[in-house]
């Protein structure tokens, strides 16, 4: 009795031409949390420390493999080979594979608690900024 038949449109509906315009919205990021950009900068500068001691660790591959340290060592030994004291000089005692790797996992580390303290700090300076003028203002569009 009160139903409209199938395919009828109920009263005041428009009918749909085509695809629409895409909506664009405008928003606004008032606040960020500090807690969650924590997170994920620990998580990121994770992430860039075992890339670097990897990288590091290819490197120092590469270059022994072309011989670069032995053909250093070997100018060395021949620029002291005129001395009186001749020099027992080995660039693997101060650039060896162990130490190489050893340095860029305290460097990793260390870039690790920086990375991740200066954005925590930079979330907080964000917040303070955007009480202040309101926030940043983006506007989207559903594509």
């Amino acid at each position: 009795p009160g139903r409209a038949p199938s395919g009828a449109r109920p009263a005041g509906a428009r009918p749909r031409v085509g695809r629409s315009a895409p909506r664009r919205v405008k928003l606004t990021v008032s606040r960020v949390d500090p807690w969650s950009v924590m997170k994920i900068s620990f998580l990121i500068s994770v992430a860039l420390g075992i890339a670097g001691v990897i990288l590091m660790a290819v490197i120092w591959t590469l270059l022994s493999g072309m011989g670069v340290f032995a053909d250093v060592n070997g100018i060395v030994h021949d620029l002291t080979q005129g001395e009186t004291n001749p020099s027992t000089f080995d660039l693997m005692d101060y650039i060896g594979f162990g130490r190489v790797v050893s340095l860029s996992v305290v460097i990793g580390v260390i870039d690790i608690i920086l990375l991740t303290a200066i954005a925590t700090l930079g979330a907080f300076l964000y917040n303070i900024c955007a009480s202040l003028v309101g926030g940043l203002q983006m506007t989207l569009s559903d594509d």
